[in-house]
């Protein structure tokens, strides 16, 4: 076990049963999943204690964004920059799927400098 870590297992059927995007978000793929919070007090939660985790409003939003929203740019913007440059429609296609999988590929690179702007916090029910 790691100091000032905890790590707690989702069951994902139980906490995203009421969220309306369940089906389409990566967190609904599976049964269970697990998230590693940082915190100072990490000897006061015990296994199979439950317990609320939650991140901040903006943790989202950027997950959203860097997920949804700027590969659908890039994809969009790759396929009109390959169709103004004169490629057939099959080799611009395959040009912005390149392209879009160039971006996740970095996005993977980056991963973790990214998840430590992600923080979650946890508290005792």
């Amino acid at each position: 076990m790691e100091r000032g870590v905890v790590r707690v297992a989702i069951e994902v059927d139980e906490a995203c049963g009421s969220c309306a995007s369940r089906k389409a978000c990566a967190m609904g793929q599976g049964t269970t999943r697990e998230i590693v919070v940082c915190t100072d007090d990490a000897e006061r939660y015990a296994v199979g204690e439950r317990v609320n985790v939650a991140a901040r409003q903006s943790a989202g939003v950027m997950a959203v964004v860097l997920c949804y929203v700027v590969p659908l740019v890039v994809l969009v913007a790759a396929l009109a920059l390959a169709i103004a440059l004169g490629c057939n429609e099959g080799v611009a296609a395959l040009f912005a799927l390149g392209c879009t999988a160039l971006y996740y590929a970095i996005l993977a690179i980056f991963h973790n400098r990214i998840s430590r702007k992600v923080v979650f916090t946890i508290n005792k029910i």
